[in-house]
């Protein structure tokens, strides 16, 4: 008997529509699959659940090649319970997990421990031991057990799949503003606040660098973003709190300082608090230019200037928007 032969889950998972993925990102070619799901519980008067893994299969398959991550699994959970399921499932993934056939996969995870009585997927849906089982294969087994299947097809922007990928490729090439496009939520980082050289704070513009990002870092530049979250090692929000202000974040090193240490450093506009040992999140959108070397300190000084207006007004602009 292997150890995923009979999974508890808990009974508020189990006997609704499921569907399995590492959504990674949290996209809106996700959330076509995400409110099928929701459609097809109603249906069944079960729960929606999506049965997710911690980490992605390809970091254990292939860590050398498995990209950075766009979100983080709390994040990933928040986003997914936004868009209306009931239960998310962050199954620690192992090898035994990997190991398992297609057809065992379904049969442990989803008749026997999730006790699905409807599926939603994608069209390049795989899963099971080296990705064999694939759409069709699932399609059997959905009528062998008498499981509602629905097949989604993929979902464009431009005449172009939307998925993570895509959305990496974007990051990676500093669109933050056509990445935003695709994801549900504007995109984030979050960091702990470490200490840095305060040469911020001398110029008159104290900056947060952010140490530990475990997501997809955009590239060396000047990005205009909003304070989502900041809360201390235990859980709790320090006070004065800047949640919901702008940020101007420099990201790459200080070459007017003949730096090259890369580094993320925010400045929140209008706060001056100590939130030193505090984990930041911060949505991005959109890149203000690219990181370069001034001739002089006051040249520095005008640029920052320039820079915290126009992300104060992006910012702005933002809320409205939301």
């Amino acid at each position: 008997m292997s150890s995923h032969d009979k999974l508890v889950f808990p009974l508020a998972a189990q006997g609704g529509a499921v569907t399995i993925g590492n959504f990674d990102g949290v996209h809106r070619g996700h959330q076509a699959i995400l409110y099928q799901v929701r459609r097809l519980a109603d249906a069944v008067s079960g729960p929606a659940v999506v049965f997710t893994f911690d980490p992605p299969p390809s970091q254990l398959l292939r860590p050398d090649f498995a990209p950075a991550l766009l979100t983080g699994t709390e994040r990933r959970t928040e986003l997914l319970k936004k868009l209306g399921m009931d239960a998310v499932i962050v199954y620690p993934t192992d090898r035994a997990l990997l190991d398992l056939e297609p057809e065992a996969f379904f049969e442990n995870i989803l008749v026997r421990s999730l006790q699905a009585k409807a599926i939603a997927e994608g069209e390049n849906f795989r899963f099971g031991k080296q990705r064999r089982g694939d759409v069709p294969l699932l399609r059997q087994l959905c009528e062998l057990h008498n499981i509602e299947f629905s097949l989604l097809a993929p979902q464009q922007d431009a005449g172009e799949w939307i998925s993570s990928t895509r959305i990496r490729t974007l990051i990676d090439g500093g669109d933050i503003q056509g990445a935003n496009r695709l994801l549900i939520e504007p995109y984030r980082i979050a960091g702990v606040v470490g200490q840095g050289a305060q040469r911020g704070r001398t110029l008159g513009f104290p900056t947060a660098n952010l140490e530990s990002i475990a997501v997809l870092c955009p590239p060396l530049g000047v990005y205009a973003g909003r304070v989502t979250g900041c809360v201390t090692k235990q859980g709790e929000a320090p006070v004065p709190a800047p949640v919901g202000l702008p940020v101007a974040i420099h990201i790459g090193p200080n070459p007017t300082f003949g730096e090259d240490q890369f580094k993320v450093e925010a400045h929140i506009i209008g706060f001056s608090g100590d939130i030193y040992g505090c984990e930041l999140s911060i949505e991005l959108f959109e890149k203000l230019r690219d990181v370069r070397k001034f001739e002089s300190k006051d040249q520095l000084l005008t640029q920052l200037t320039l820079d915290i207006e126009h992300a104060k007004t992006i910012a702005t602009s933002a809320r409205r928007a939301s």
